[in-house]
């Protein structure tokens, strides 16, 4: 009886998925009046959310249907996955960690056989590397189609830098695969140099690219944290690069060609791990507050800038929801295309994260979303001139604008913290710093009538509103009082 109804619910799933290549739509593209940002069946799309630790397809004791339905109820519309070359085990991080299912809970691309000798954490059985695993498939595409039903992105991420404590887990370490495949060191995963495991890797992105083809919804993501494992960028350059065109060579005689994106890095910068200046590559993911300060590094490659990854919350010191608050704002309001906070609220029990502070979180979140949406951002860009004086000490500053027509900013008082990280002097995270702060910020407008709206980023409440006519040049305004953030919308009449 259990059998039956496991082959009828299979059939359901390979309905529904196939329901999902015959809807209408584009792909999510680049926006074709500027660059820094995403459009989605012809219209602008700001990607923004809080999500879960990317098990949502490889941890079978997951609902992410409760999952996706949490994001879409709060306005959320962007979510990452690994797909099964990383996993992580029960406990790692936190407690119920989704990447990290229960020993043998995974679902991963390739059958598992009968044969004993693979690590606990797999079940102890060792993977076929020569047969792909249907049920896998079946849930992967099932995914993204839920997804796609809530209107929510999906970044695939193929690939993470890899952990000496992790490798011997992995369905391509040599001892939980019968063709032994994955003899290299954890630090060489990355690299050319274990030609067989390289075959194998090429085989799995090819797969993946192939059969998530259909979907409109996808951003195909090559690797997360390349430089986690100490590699050199030297060695890793190539084997990334190799894998970027093993997606492109799939999608060259299919019918979508999907956005290709690569995780960039203060720690890579101007050296063989950027990817930001090569063409294949079409967008520029960005971790941490340092990901936040590649804002105004990578900015002149015109290519939309994800913070991708935030500190794993709530791992945060003194207000956590503030402190995840404002490393939003400051991106998107900084000339970001979407925000991504890593949420260790959603768990495998409780994929919805109900009963927690999560929908604050969100709630706060869908307040930025409004305030960009309220604005014709696809016609602004960033603007390090408007702020023309300085900000006051211990706060950072971000601005986008149309000159003469709409003008953004968002000012927060906050500290570094969470994983200082010493030669760049900047942390991992902000611990906010609270007071009570009113100050005169000057900024540069071009000549007009204007109408501004002094906005707290906490309620989405406009504290102020003054209507003004300017000259040009330099002006003083004078911010109502405020605890943490503040945010500035100034627009002419004729884009009210």
């Amino acid at each position: 009886m259990n059998r039956v109804f496991n082959i009828f619910g299979l059939v359901l799933l390979l309905f529904s998925c196939k329901q999902a290549q015959i809807q209408p739509g584009g792909p999510i593209s680049l926006h074709p009046e500027n660059p820094h940002y995403f459009s989605y069946r012809g219209k602008s799309i700001l990607l923004i959310t809080s999500d879960q630790h990317y098990g949502a397809v490889t941890n079978m004791d997951f609902d992410y249907i409760t999952f996706l339905d949490t994001l879409a109820a709060n306005g959320m519309n962007f979510t990452r996955i690994y797909p099964g070359a990383y996993i992580e085990k029960d406990g790692e991080y936190m407690q119920d960690n989704n990447l990290g299912a229960r020993n043998g809970h995974q679902i991963l691309p390739w059958v598992k056989t009968s044969i004993p000798g693979a690590h606990e954490v797999l079940g102890g059985y060792k993977l076929d590397l020569d047969q792909w695993n249907d049920a896998y498939f079946i849930r992967l595409k099932d995914f993204i189609s839920k997804a796609k039903d809530r209107n929510i992105i999906v970044d695939i991420a193929f690939f993470n830098g890899m952990y000496p404590d992790r490798w011997s887990f992995q369905a391509l370490y040599h001892a939980n695969n019968i063709q032994g495949v994955g003899t290299c060191a954890f630090n060489e995963v990355q690299t050319l140099k274990d030609s067989a495991l390289t075959l194998r890797h090429e085989a799995y992105v090819k797969k993946i690219t192939e059969e998530v083809n259909e979907f409109d919804n996808v951003i195909l993501d090559i690797c997360d944290e390349p430089f986690q494992d100490g590699c050199p960028p030297d060695l890793y350059n190539p084997w990334i690069s190799k894998m970027i065109d093993a997606v492109r060579s799939v999608e060259s005689s299919l019918p979508i060609k999907h956005l290709i994106a690569q995780t960039i890095d203060s720690h890579t910068r101007k050296g063989p791990g950027d990817f930001s200046a090569d063409s294949r590559v079409n967008v520029l993911e960005n971790e941490y507050t340092w990901g936040i300060a590649n804002l105004d590094k990578e900015y002149s490659h015109n290519k939309p800038m994800v913070l991708i990854e935030t500190s794993y919350y709530p791992q945060y010191d003194g207000d956590k929801i503030a402190a995840s608050r404002v490393e939003a704002w400051e991106f998107l309001v900084g000339g970001g295309a979407a925000f991504m906070q890593l949420n260790g609220l959603y768990s495998t029990f409780n994929p919805g994260a109900g009963g927690t502070e999560n929908c604050k979180i969100l709630q706060q979140l869908k307040v930025l979303k409004n305030f960009m949406s309220g604005l014709n951002y696809i016609r602004m860009r960033q603007d390090t001139s408007f702020v023309a004086g300085e900000v006051p000490e211990g706060t950072f500053a971000r601005a986008i604008s149309e000159p003469g027509k709409q003008y953004a900013f968002y000012v927060h008082h906050s500290r570094y913290g969470c994983w200082f990280w010493e030669p760049m002097k900047m942390g991992s995270c902000y611990n906010v710093v609270p007071g009570n702060y009113q100050e005169n910020m000057v900024f540069n407008i071009a000549p007009g009538m204007y109408s501004a709206e002094w906005i707290d980023p906490t309620t989405g409440t406009v504290i102020q509103t003054d209507n003004f006519t300017h000259d040009g040049g330099n002006r003083i305004f004078n911010t109502p009082g405020y605890i943490i953030d503040i945010a500035l919308k100034i627009t002419t009449n004729e884009n009210r």
